[in-house]
């Protein structure tokens, strides 16, 4: 996999080899899109979705060789707090039920590879992304968070590194720099950067008139949303200023399951693979299997 921005990119010693943590649902969602709807499986069920994302996660833990791989992933159909407390947050979404019965099935695939899902009613994968960074810098580790979702920003740090897709097989690595020198914010400014902004893909309104370079100068001023609001901008809107940031904020408590260090099962998912008669992927994968033995 290719990576951008000409930063250096060498591997961490097996004592420091970093916490992968995957936006399920954002990679499944462009491979789906992204490859033909012919590709099929057993039983002639849809399979792009699954064998792009698969593809994906192969060539990222060969690039990367992380210790541990958390996949994290969204609840269809269960309201999350963000929801309720707005309810046009992310109206009029609809998904294409050739997507929905892959998302139900890869993290079956995930599972045999001998890596960790993480999905719960309530939360999104963003909660879980950040949740699992949380937790890997707190214990002295680094982490890589793969989403094609610009508002996983808010977790970069020098411990954490956003892999952020740019086009086929090519990743950007965003660091704090890079949110910088995209957004004029620092990392921990980015959901009242998005509050103040609005984000259209997720039917947040943002401050009428306030777009990306307005929200950056009114940070870079008064360094918070709320120090903004206590000079005393925006005080019509200021209670629904709050609730946006609250909403763009991930949730760094998510619950996780235990993330020891991994010895991927490349066999069992080879199985898999051949029983959903996915064979190109299944050899693949028993190659993998073949050269860590």
């Amino acid at each position: 996999m290719k990576h951008r921005r000409g930063e250096s990119k060498k591997r961490a010693p097996a004592a420091r080899r970093p916490l992968l943590v995957i936006d399920g649902d954002s990679f499944a969602h462009r491979s789906y899109h992204a490859l033909p709807k012919t590709i099929m499986r057993r039983g002639d069920r849809p399979a792009g979705a699954i064998l792009g994302f698969a593809n994906m996660l192969l060539r990222l833990y060969r690039e990367e060789r992380p210790r541990a791989v958390l996949v994290a992933w969204d609840s269809y159909g269960e309201p999350t707090y963000r929801h309720e407390a707005l309810p046009d947050y992310q109206g009029g979404r609809e998904f294409d039920d050739a997507v929905i019965e892959q998302l139900e099935a890869l993290p079956e695939f995930i599972a045999a590879c001998g890596f960790a899902n993480a999905k719960a009613p309530g939360y999104e994968a963003d909660d879980f992304l950040a949740s699992a960074a949380a937790k890997e810098e707190k214990r002295g580790g680094t982490v890589l968070v793969a989403s094609g979702d610009r508002d996983t920003f808010q977790l970069a740090s020098d411990r954490t590194t956003i892999l952020y897709p740019v086009r086929a097989g090519e990743m950007a690595r965003i660091g704090p720099a890079e949110v910088r020198e995209r957004y004029g914010v620092d990392p921990n400014q980015v959901p009242d950067f998005i509050a103040l902004r609005g984000d259209p893909s997720d039917k947040v309104p943002g401050a009428p008139g306030v777009g990306a370079g307005g929200a950056a100068a009114l940070l870079q001023q008064y360094g918070s949303l709320e120090a903004a609001l206590k000079a005393g901008r925006f005080p019509a809107m200021a209670k629904s200023l709050r609730l946006y940031r609250s909403i763009a904020t991930m949730n760094r408590k998510a619950p996780l399951p235990k993330l020891p260090d991994q010895t991927p099962t490349w066999d069992k998912a080879a199985a898999l693979a051949k029983k959903w008669q996915l064979n190109q992927l299944a050899g693949r994968l028993e190659q993998l299997a073949a050269g860590e033995r």
